[in-house]
């Protein structure tokens, strides 16, 4: 440090950067007596006797705080206290309240500035009074002080608050011997990446456990005050969305693990249109890895737009997404070791998963749709459940998800009472396992069977009647269960049900699932 910035430093608190410079003083004048070391002396003695006891006062204030944490007897306190009559646990309780305002009216008096030079930093204070606070993370009456270090907004690069503080705080906070407010909980999440590691693969845990509903996932993220810490922090949402990137690699076809993905995403928005947007980040900035052409498209959700328009719109982000697909298989054919194009696909998809909503609607458009105008949507939903098949197997599971569409438009198009057997066995045996060649996700079928089920014009009867031999005889009861909460769910969101035909339809077969389809075989779970 040179003699300058020694001169800069406020009075408020020592910095510890100054001790070096002190240091090297008194090894200088210890050593020779000349005129020049005793006007050295004469500059600088006013400015070293601050600074000593701008160190002895910090050394008191940490002194006095682990003593009282400790609950260490004094010797000469405890007389003064019989003396007065004054209970030794009120003494320290009395004493710790009157440190602890003092050290926070310290904190919310200084500044952290590194842009002017007739400002001094005051980080070394805050980092001390950090340090003096480990003591005292479960203490309640140290809560003030904790949440005004943990909010105290620090610009300097040199000093924040103690590793050893933070550590604490998420050691005590992860076994529920600490409760923070709201505010310092995003707090500790934005400058503690362990905390907020642990947060996210916790959410992720108890939202994808077994008899998890999307319901059920859409309570508990929402209560969950990540999406809050998202939407005010870029840099927590991009840690949280890497987290959620490496899962999903790893499992790509578990339908629970991307309705957590698309919930999340959804309040975290909601969060974000709560802040004045001067203080938001861009959508780019949120999502530097995706393709920028999708933002928009993808991020726009089907209520903003004309009904008559979602087909068309669906149509053009099929369209960039086969085109994407296409320029990175020519781009590994011409070079084996470029894997760029496949991280562009990866993140195509990924934002294709946390808008899952354009996915649905996909699904209840194809219900309607001819054999000529369904190959995009088709094509769409395929890349969705199958996205990191080169284009052989693409192609392949495409034919089989065209049979399993073509199947159901015949089905539910009949006029007679009495189903058509080579329709039905032939879509059942698509939601069999092929050993011998790529076979389509029993959750791409069962959404179509849902939604021409939900929304096809056969009578409700023989709708149920459909749904009831599919499910019962592919064992897939908790998949089409978890499916049409998915879409009552999206029907909810809206407000109400588009009409009181749909609602009585889909509480039809919620019991037809519930009650009617025992598997005689075990569930086949997509992993």
């Amino acid at each position: 440090m040179t003699e300058l910035q020694v001169q800069q430093t406020t009075a408020h608190s020592p910095n510890v950067q100054q001790m070096p410079f002190w240091l090297e003083k008194a090894i200088s004048w210890g050593q020779t007596d000349t005129p020049h070391t005793r006007n050295d002396i004469a500059l600088h003695l006013k400015r070293l006797r601050d600074f000593l006891q701008q160190l002895l006062s910090e050394i008191s204030s940490v002194k006095v705080l682990c003593h009282l944490a400790t609950d260490e007897e004094d010797g000469a306190a405890v007389g003064l206290m019989k003396h007065l009559g004054v209970p030794t646990k009120e003494y320290h309780l009395k004493v710790l309240k009157k440190m602890v305002t003092r050290i926070q009216e310290s904190i919310g008096n200084s500044r952290c500035s590194v842009s002017s030079t007739n400002k001094g930093c005051s980080c070394g204070s805050i980092w001390t009074a950090s340090e003096a606070c480990v003591p005292l993370i479960t203490c309640p009456e140290a809560s003030p002080l904790i949440g005004a270090l943990l909010q105290q907004r620090m610009t300097c690069i040199r000093e924040g608050l103690s590793e050893n503080f933070l550590d604490a705080l998420h050691s005590a906070y992860s076994r529920c011997d600490l409760v923070l407010d709201e505010q310092a909980v995003v707090s500790l999440w934005y400058q503690s990446l362990p905390s907020l590691e642990e947060a996210v693969l916790n959410l992720l845990e108890s939202a994808t456990t077994a008899g998890s509903t999307p319901s059920k996932v859409e309570e508990q993220v929402s209560k969950s005050l990540l999406p809050k810490a998202c939407a005010q922090h870029c840099s927590v949402f991009l840690v949280v969305n890497d987290i959620f990137r490496t899962v999903l690699k790893q499992t790509e076809r578990n339908e629970r693990v991307k309705n957590v993905f698309q919930t999340f995403t959804k309040c975290f928005f909601m969060e974000l249109s709560r802040l004045q947007p001067q203080t938001s980040a861009s959508l780019k900035a949120f999502f530097p890895q995706s393709p920028p052409s999708l933002l928009i498209p993808l991020f726009t959700m089907p209520s903003e737009m004309p009904q008559e328009s979602l087909k068309n719109h669906l149509i053009w982000v099929s369209s960039s997404l086969q085109r994407l697909t296409e320029e990175e298989e020519d781009e590994e054919d011409s070079d084996s070791s470029n894997i760029r194009g496949n991280h562009k696909v990866f993140e195509a998809w990924f934002l294709l998963v946390q808008c899952g909503y354009w996915v649905q609607v996909l699904v209840q458009l194809l219900v309607t749709s001819s054999p000529e105008d369904c190959g995009p949507l088709l094509w769409l939903l395929t890349f969705y459940h199958h996205p990191t098949n080169r284009w052989h197997h693409r192609a392949s599971q495409l034919v089989q998800a065209k049979a399993a569409w073509d199947h159901l438009y015949s089905l539910f198009s009949i006029v007679a009472h009495l189903l058509p057997a080579d329709h039905l066995q032939s879509f059942i045996s698509l939601l069999a396992p092929k050993p011998q060649q790529p076979s389509l996700a029993p959750s791409l079928t069962l959404n179509l069977l849902v939604n021409f089920a939900t929304f096809g014009q056969l009578p409700q009867s023989i709708s149920a009647e459909i749904t009831q031999k599919v499910v019962h005889q592919s064992g897939l009861q908790d998949e089409a269960a978890r499916v049409l909460s998915s879409l009552r769910l999206r029907l909810n969101d809206r407000g109400s049900f588009p009409n009181d035909r749909v609602q009585l339809r889909i509480e039809e077969l919620h019991n037809t699932i519930k009650n009617k389809c025992k598997p005689d075989a075990p569930s086949q779970t997509d992993t």
